[in-house]
């Protein structure tokens, strides 16, 4: 079995996510524009790749429909992750895309018979658990990294504010106004 989400995809969701700030950012009619775009998109190319699979009978056609499933969900999953640009919904989007890829693997067995269809559905169940694991961890590095940035910026703000005692008067005011504007406080 290989895995559906490809390198190119992992790297899109894992940089987005990486650039995530743990704020959801408010969302432009530009990128609703584009969101929906992405989806009708994904929905017409969902109709015609399930339209080509109308010609084909039996376990391949039950393969070329999920992949053309699999293709969808990947395609929306992105699109929606992208639109609401948080830690969660880049996650949500990956466990979405790897069940996804769990029904196409599965589907790709189905024309299997005996061992070699019980090795191959023990294969796509364990392709599942890794991808599922990975976007876990990955959550949690991330979340990680934020948290230690934001203790990061707290100590250091708190070593500006000190450093703003040995001043008096306006001297003063202005060190601890530009410490508040540096650290955003």
């Amino acid at each position: 079995m290989k895995q559906r989400l490809t390198p190119r995809h992992a790297i899109v969701l894992l940089a987005a996510a990486l650039c995530w700030s743990g704020s959801a950012s408010a969302a432009t009619a530009e990128a609703k524009a584009a969101y929906v775009q992405a989806k009708d998109g994904a929905a017409a190319a969902y109709k015609a790749s399930r339209a080509r699979c109308d010609a084909i009978t039996g376990a391949p056609k039950d393969v070329c429909v999920a992949e053309a499933k699999a293709a969808r969900v990947r395609a929306e999953e992105e699109a929606g992750a992208y639109y609401k640009n948080t830690l969660k919904a880049y996650t949500s989007s990956r466990m979405k895309i790897a069940d996804a890829n769990y029904d196409l693997d599965k589907a790709k067995c189905g024309a299997l018979a005996g061992n070699d269809r019980d090795v191959c559905v023990s294969q796509a169940k364990a392709t599942l658990i890794a991808a599922q694991a990975d976007a876990k961890a990955d959550k949690r590095a991330i979340e990680a990294r934020t948290d230690a940035r934001d203790d990061k910026r707290s100590a250091q703000y708190k070593v500006a504010m000190q450093k703003c005692d040995a001043f008096a008067g306006a001297a003063k005011d202005s060190c601890v106004a530009t410490a508040k504007v540096d650290f955003g406080k």
